[in-house]
Order: structure tokens, then C-alpha cells, then sequence
């Protein structure tokens, strides 16, 4: 048997029992379409959440009061821990290739202004905290570089917050009053949007160590550090280690850089893709048992052809290869057929709902479609076996 024979007996075998090639196409393409579908929509939900968390820059190192991990001892009455201050903030700033530092505070309180209440978030930052975190400034200036344990109480908007408050108005100059204390405002930020929930427009900056006495606490929630491009992560961590531990005397913070952040966030992420994947996985398994079954079915019906081809003298290897190709073959166009669907598909999605991410990288099509050819193969053994295994004069008797 030549392969022009192999293909034509093949051809002929999915032409002529078209609802049972209909049966079989459909079962293999709506589980693929399934995966494409979902898969699609989790890693765009991934490279949305990567996006969100890189548009600070990667070169960002955190730091917060209290140790993470406390490798398995206990300290006891030896736990307490010394707040991060300003004064820490300041030291921080002798470390080599640091560009920036921002301590940091966040709370709520009303804001109030020409008759207008607002609850609102308020950060307590410090006059690089722009630079480190890639915020512009729409009008007026940022906090200035005054003292950072007495600073003047000036304020700078959001965008939203200015169109609350000040609507049609140019609020530069105005005073505000947050929790009762008054604040002179001199900017106001362009617009930043929401990321991951957090609206950045409806808010108000403020001097760190006002922040402080308006929350009346004394540990700062973080210190930001902004290095240069270039310089040794490693080597700005150990320094920013040993400055804290001879101010606090133990190691009583946590480093967080934003490489690590990225790479647990990415491991949720893709476990997350992994398991949407999963959910459309089911519907291919069960596209494998429907080719399994009707390919069962179709040696039953065949019996009489397979024992012609045989005492024609066509080989075992022929016929295991006969049954397989077209198992193959069936997987394949579905495969094909779910891929469509599923790309459209994620597209229609995303067209009707635009907020909600979808991408669908080069790979997971390949992917999905050797998948669907894989699984056509494995469904097709059994029955190739079982067809190959036949007598050729049982066959024919059986006709």
C-alpha cells in the first residue's frame, strides 16, 4: 500500500460517514476552542497584573517594618521591633546609586474644602516620591525639599480629587482641611487611573512626618527605594541591610525587591493560567473518549474491508497505520476548526467586554493543536490494535 493509497482510504473514510466525522470533529474542536478560550483569558488577566505592577519601573525596593520570616525559632520577649522612621528614610540615602527614597504612610480622613466633604485615601510621602514611582505633575509643583521632620503643610490632588472639590477651578493656592488640620495646596498630579482597584486620582499627598501626626502613629507603613539602571540589586540590598540593622540594632524589617514581587506574582499568575487551561482540558478529554468510541465503532462496521485489505496483502503495520492516520486526521481538523473558534472567539470577547484583558500568544495555539493531534493519536491506538489484530479470513467471514 502507497502512501497516495494510505491518503486516498483515509479521505474516503471520512468523506463518506460524515455524522460520524461531524461527531467527531465537533468533540475535539469545542475542547480545544474551550482551552484557547480560557487560556487566553488568563494570560491576559497575567500580562495585565504584570503590566500594572511594572509601569512603577523594576528597579524599586521596598522595605517594611517587622520580619517575614523568622527561620523556625522563636524570639520571645525579644520580638519587639523599632518602627521604621524618618531618620531611617535619611540614612538610606548614603547608599551608592540610590536616586531616590520615599518613606511612606497611608490612611484615610475627610477632606474638606469650599463646602465639599470627601473620605479619601491619604499618602504620606516624601518630595521624590514622583520620580521614584513615575508620576507626572499636571499643574502647580510637587511637595518641596523642606526639612522632613517639619515640613510646611502644603498638598498636592489627584486629578479627581481637584474635579471634587474644585470643580472648574483652579485650586492652586486654595486651602483644604483633612481631619481638621489646614493644608495649602501647590499641584496637582495628571491622571494615573485605577491599577489593580486602587483609583490613584482620588487622593491627596502629604508631607510624611504631617501624615504621622495626622494618623498619630510612629512606624512609616514602607520605604521606597529607586535605584539606577545598572547597579547591583544585591549589592543595594546588603547595604540597605546593614544601615538598618546598626540603627535598630537587630534585624527587624523585610527587604522586598520588585524582582521578587514579579516573580511570586508570576507564579500565581501562571498557576492560575495553568488552571483555567485545566478547566478546558476536560472538555479534550472527553473529545478523546468520543474519538475512541466511534473509532470502536467504525472497525465494527468495517470488519468486512479490513479482512479485503489483508488478504490483498496488506501488512498489519498497514492497517494499525490505516486506522491511526485517520484518527489522526479527525483530531487534526478539529484541532483546526476549535483554534478558529477559540481565537474568535477570545476576540468577540474582548470586543464586547473591553475591560476585560484577553491575549493569545503563538504558543498556546501551536500548543493546543499538537494537543489535539496527540490526543487523536492516543484515542486511536486501541482501536488501530484491535483492526490490525483481526484475521483476514474472520474478517471476511464476518462480511
Amino acid at each position: 500500500m502507497g502512501l497516495l493509497d494510505f491518503l486516498r482510504l483515509t479521505a474516503s473514510a471520512i468523506l463518506t460517514q460524515r455524522l460520524r466525522t461531524m461527531l467527531t470533529i465537533s468533540g475535539i474542536a469545542i475542547g480545544i476552542a474551550a482551552v484557547v478560550l480560557l487560556t487566553s483569558i488568563g494570560e491576559g488577566i497575567h500580562r495585565f497584573v504584570l503590566k500594572e505592577f511594572t509601569q512603577f519601573g523594576t528597579t524599586l525596593i521596598g522595605i517594611n517594618p517587622g520580619k517575614a520570616t523568622t527561620h523556625g525559632t522563636s524570639v520571645g520577649i525579644f520580638a519587639t521591633e523599632r518602627p521604621l522612621t524618618i531618620e531611617d528614610a535619611n540614612a538610606l540615602r548614603r547608599i551608592p546609586r540610590v536616586k531616590a527614597v520615599v518613606p511612606v504612610i497611608q490612611g484615610n480622613a475627610e477632606v474638606e474644602a469650599g463646602g465639599r466633604t470627601r473620605r479619601t485615601t491619604i499618602y504620606g510621602v516624601g518630595p521624590e516620591f514622583p520620580e521614584a514611582f513615575s508620576f507626572s505633575v499636571g499643574t502647580g509643583m510637587f511637595l518641596p525639599d523642606d526639612d522632613p521632620t517639619s515640613p510646611r503643610a502644603f498638598a498636592v490632588l489627584g486629578s479627581k480629587m481637584r474635579d471634587e472639590l474644585f470643580p472648574g477651578q483652579n485650586p492652586l493656592g486654595q486651602k483644604i482641611r483633612l481631619s481638621g488640620n489646614r493644608f495649602q495646596i501647590i499641584g496637582v498630579m495628571e491622571s494615573k487611573g485605577q491599577i489593580l482597584g486602587f483609583d490613584l486620582d482620588d487622593t491627596v499627598y502629604i508631607p510624611t512626618s504631617r501624615a504621622l501626626e495626622l494618623f498619630n502613629r510612629e512606624s512609616l507603613m514602607e520605604i521606597d527605594l529607586l535605584y539606577e539602571e545598572g547597579a547591583s540589586e544585591d549589592q543595594i540590598v546588603k547595604a540597605a541591610t546593614r544601615i538598618l540593622k546598626a540603627r535598630h540594632g537587630r534585624d527587624d524589617f523585610t527587604i522586598t525587591t520588585q524582582q521578587q514581587m514579579l516573580d511570586v506574582l508570576g507564579s500565581v499568575l501562571n498557576v492560575l493560567t495553568f488552571a483555567v487551561g485545566a478547566l478546558g482540558g476536560i472538555s479534550l478529554l472527553v473529545g478523546g473518549v468520543g474519538i475512541l468510541s466511534i473509532m470502536l465503532i467504525a472497525i465494527r462496521e468495517r470488519t468486512g474491508e479490513i479482512g479485503l485489505l489483508r488478504a490483498l496483502g496488506a501488512r498489519r503495520s498497514q492497517i494499525l497505520w490505516l486506522f491511526l492516520g485517520e484518527a489522526v486526521a479527525l483530531s487534526a481538523i478539529g484541532g483546526l476548526i476549535g483554534l478558529v473558534i477559540g481565537i474568535v472567539g477570545a476576540q468577540a470577547l474582548h470586543f464586547a467586554l473591553p475591560a476585560l484583558p484577553v491575549h493569545t500568544p503563538l504558543l498556546y495555539v501551536l500548543l493546543s493543536e499538537a494537543i489535539a493531534v496527540t490526543i487523536g493519536l492516543l484515542s486511536g491506538v486501541l482501536p488501530a490494535q484491535r483492526a490490525a489484530g483481526m484475521n483476514p479470513v474472520e474478517a471476511l467471514r464476518t462480511e
